[in-house]
């Protein structure tokens, strides 16, 4: 088809027109539609890794090989783990939804360990199963708080039944703070405080001085 500037008679009565400069372009690029680089529908891209480039960075001074106490971790079934993409390794890596989430392993393998972590599509929670790779994951210190608040209540538990004190577990419930009580201050002077006139000049001849 010939350019607008020739169709300036006859072609444009018949309904020619002419195509634009940068659909020209992609035609000459080879690219499918003839969309310019950053136009059109193949504009965005749509890969699995899109908008990872602060995501999946690692911070100063942590880059380079994987180090080697990440290789001898033991992962048992029912562990919870955080998925942190290591972009280090390519190999068994997640896709970009889980990273940050944390999840139980319900598999071991050679390399890798099958994690099950929930995602909210809408009104329901889905259990999704994954496997990935020992390198993105870490172990997960979500549960600390309770196992060393359960061991010391079974510590509370043991002395009492040994002392005969009676205690329940009702009794070793956690209670939110309460307020405080009320009190009476005593022996209060009331001061007045005025404000003091500004004079420049005196400032002006402390600062001579």
């Amino acid at each position: 088809m010939a350019c607008g500037h020739h169709l300036q008679g006859r072609g444009r009565r018949r309904g020619l027109t002419c195509a634009p400069a940068s659909a020209l372009a992609g035609e000459q690029a080879g690219r499918p539609g003839g969309s310019a680089m950053g136009n059109g529908h193949c504009g965005r891209t749509k890969g699995l890794r899109r908008n990872t480039r602060d995501v999946f960075s690692k911070p100063y001074r942590k880059k380079g090989f994987v180090n080697l106490s990440t290789y001898l971790k033991n992962y048992k079934i029912g562990d919870y783990v955080d998925i942190k993409v290591n972009s280090t390794v390519h190999k068994g890596m997640p896709y970009r939804f889980y990273h940050g989430k944390t999840g139980v392993v319900w598999n071991v393998t050679k390399r890798a360990v099958g994690v099950e972590v929930n995602k909210v599509h809408r009104e329901k929670v889905l259990k999704k199963r994954i496997h990935v790779r020992i390198e993105h994951v870490q172990p997960s210190s979500c549960r600390d708080s309770f196992l060393a608040r359960r061991a010391d209540n079974d510590s509370k538990m043991a002395e009492s039944k040994a002392k005969g004190l009676g205690l329940t577990t009702k009794d070793l419930k956690r209670k939110p703070v309460e307020p405080k009580g009320a009190f009476t201050l005593e022996n209060v002077n009331t001061v007045t405080i005025t404000a003091v006139p500004y004079d420049i000049e005196k400032v002006v001849a402390k600062r001579e001085k």
